[in-house]
């Protein structure tokens, strides 16, 4: 049994002179080494969990023509990338069609010698983890440039793109689709008393709240420096205002902790039913009634055109049920 950590080389092959020629060179590097002996038994082991490190696949192997193994493990391993090297007695075209398309990572004579075998696996892996490590910076790159590098939810540019979309959906489908823009109440106050690296703290809380509130299918995104769109497919503008109430009282209404102090924000909502329109518009619109409710009043919710107003009263500031000493605005 291979210790956890430990390299796993599997071994498919049905050829004695072969197994006892390049086991040793294996097992020299460390590794743990499982053999097979026919393609069924080679496909099962690569698809296993945990996956091996590395995969010998002798052409010769008995059970299945060596192509339609190749493409069951491409179909089962999913995801799972680990490198395969191809034993051949010869460098055939197809081979090179297989290395050309990565579907193969290296390819070794059986005839070769110990050091040398022990010398390609080397490089095999090393070539597979610098593999690796590429397609990881650029996911985190792709995922940079989609999100706010502070709070992780989408960036203005991101958002709008994918709300196009959307909103062919909704042309479509005639389905609904209404967007919340809320932004935070005077938020330059506390940069200035509590400082920028305090308030990106506060932000990232606020964030995280609203985010527990969302389906799994809304988006949402930072389209201003303390403005925040959720985009609500399949809902209706008095559910959407019934989500803006909500966030006012479940979010804001609660104080943040932030170095032993408890602080209190608020803010003001717009709601917006798209009818299909380009998000551009609908964005204009919500910013529109977004300035009406700051000009209301903090914590204010304003909805656009006959969707009706919120009930519930805005949030008082400071509580005499709290027990926190409140920093208020």
């Amino acid at each position: 049994m291979p210790v956890p950590h430990q390299t796993t080389y599997l071994f498919a092959s049905n050829e004695p002179a072969l197994l006892e020629a390049v086991e040793p060179a294996l097992l020299a590097s460390g590794a743990h080494v499982e053999i097979v002996l026919s393609a069924e038994a080679a496909l099962a082991g690569i698809t296993a969990s945990p996956a091996p490190s590395l995969v010998l696949l002798d052409v010769r192997l008995p059970g299945m023509e060596i192509g339609r193994l190749l493409a069951a493990v491409r179909a089962k391993a999913g995801s799972r990338r680990f490198p395969i090297v191809l034993i051949a007695d010869s460098i055939a075209e197809e081979w090179m069609d297989r290395l050309d398309e990565g579907v193969i990572d290296d390819l070794i004579e059986p005839t070769a010698k110990f050091d040398y075998w022990q010398l390609r696996l080397q490089m095999a892996m090393r070539a597979h983890e610098r593999t690796r490590e590429l397609e990881m910076l650029r996911e985190a790159v792709a995922v940079h440039a989609q999100t706010d590098p502070l709070t992780g939810v989408y960036n203005r540019s991101t958002l709008l793109s994918m709300l196009f979309r959307e909103t062919d959906r909704v042309q479509r489908m005639n389905t609904s689709l209404c967007m919340m823009l809320f932004d935070i109440d005077d938020f330059g106050h506390w940069n200035a008393r509590l400082g920028s690296a305090a308030c990106d703290d506060l932000m990232v809380q606020a964030v995280g709240r609203v985010t527990r509130l969302l389906r799994s299918y809304d988006l949402f995104g930072r389209v201003g420096k303390d403005e925040f769109l959720v985009a609500l497919p399949g809902c209706s503008a008095v559910n959407a205002l019934l989500l803006a109430e909500r966030v006012r009282l479940d979010v804001f209404s609660a104080p943040f902790h932030l170095g032993g102090q408890a602080i209190r924000l608020s803010a003001c909502f717009a709601v917006v039913d798209s009818h299909g329109r380009s998000p551009v518009v609908v964005l204009r619109e919500a910013e529109q009634v977004l300035r009406a409710a700051q000009e209301a009043g903090p914590e204010q919710i304003k909805c656009s055109g006959d969707c009706p107003e919120p009930h519930a009263p805005p949030v008082a500031f400071l509580s005499g049920a709290s027990v926190d000493d409140l920093l208020a605005w």
